[in-house]
């Protein structure tokens, strides 16, 4: 499975309890697409959120993150880890 880094915009003032509930949403789901989030980031004063996944295909993430409420077309292959 390829992993996954994909940014959110407009979270500004999100609470850690508001960035658990969007991730429990992601996660509630994601086996529908084969789909694993890791991992989620967040920088409450930018307003970006940052995700880790495994899964088929960024279209995939895409479409769980839709699902979930969060859409994002920012989402980056990570094929290169040190």
């Amino acid at each position: 499975m390829a992993k996954y880094m994909d940014v959110h915009s407009g979270f500004v003032g999100v609470t850690a309890t508001q960035l658990k509930e969007a991730h429990d949403a992601d996660i509630a789901i994601q086996a529908d697409e084969g789909v694993e989030f890791e991992h989620a980031w967040l920088d409450p004063e930018s307003g970006k959120v940052f995700c880790l996944s495994s899964g088929p295909s960024k279209e995939a993430v895409m479409r769980i993150h839709e699902r979930a409420g969060h859409p994002t077309s920012e989402v980056y292959e990570l094929p290169i880890e040190v």
